[in-house]
């Protein structure tokens, strides 16, 4: 079973749960933007987020993991079973 890598921009306490779209810097690195309505405390951003993610890619939430940045808006996750068109 293969795992992505990739890197959320969060944004909490937003007026809606959405994916907003991928972003690339000048290195090429590229980061998706997403924006949850939780409060960013005791990791309830963290997992609206990973609610969110796995509604919308229909994946087990288990298959995603926080890799780095459980406390902050930049995070890496891991996700297992990743469909490629996903990340258009």
């Amino acid at each position: 079973m293969s795992t992505t890598q990739i890197t959320i921009r969060l944004t909490p306490c937003a007026k809606q749960n959405a994916l907003m779209g991928w972003e690339e810097n000048l290195f090429g690195e590229r980061t998706l933007k997403v924006h949850i309505t939780a409060q960013p405390e005791k990791g309830k951003a963290n997992k609206a987020l990973i609610a969110l993610l796995s509604k919308k890619w229909h994946i087990p939430k288990s298959a995603i993991t926080i890799k780095r940045g459980d406390k902050s808006r930049t995070k890496i996750l891991d996700i297992e079973e990743l469909n490629p068109e996903h990340l258009q």
